[in-house]
């Protein structure tokens, strides 16, 4: 079974994050330079907010702003879910199906220590219920039919 961790470890990829003060412009660069859905906000080491196309999307209906002006501080999701880093997969995607969320910061001693989005978790699931399956092996599947007796 895997976990959390090792999902993070196969992705390869840290978390990317700009800082609260920088511009929404200057964050969707950043998205769009890293082909990211979601980008972590920080003040100092500190994780404190995410923006994500979602969020870029109930905006551009709302309200005129100015992308170079408006901080991302201000616009930023700051309620944050998180799961333990030793979190089977199978948790992992109940959670996020269960809260409705795309995005789920893993947690290591009191530390976030990335994020996986829905279809990481999701690929992940998939792969390991791959395995799963081929273990067992298809002449299993294949042979299982109830069989009526012939009449003699």
């Amino acid at each position: 079974m895997k976990f959390a961790e090792d999902i993070l470890n196969e992705k390869d990829r840290p978390m990317i994050a700009v800082q609260k003060d920088v511009t929404l412009m200057y964050t969707l660069n950043t998205m769009v330079k890293n082909n990211i859905g979601a980008i972590v906000i920080k003040d100092g080491d500190k994780v404190i907010g995410i923006f994500t196309e979602r969020d870029l999307l109930k905006l551009s209906i709302k309200e005129r702003v100015d992308p170079e002006k408006i901080l991302i501080k201000d616009l930023m999701t700051t309620n944050l879910f998180s799961a333990p880093y030793n979190d089977p997969i199978y948790m992992l995607l109940d959670k996020i199906l269960g809260k409705r969320i795309r995005h789920i910061f893993i947690e290591k001693e009191g530390e976030y220590i990335g994020i996986l989005s829905a279809g990481d978790v999701t690929k992940a699931c998939l792969n390991e219920r791959t395995r799963e399956m081929e273990s067992v092996g298809w002449d299993y599947y294949e042979n299982w039919r109830w069989k009526p007796k012939k009449k003699s």
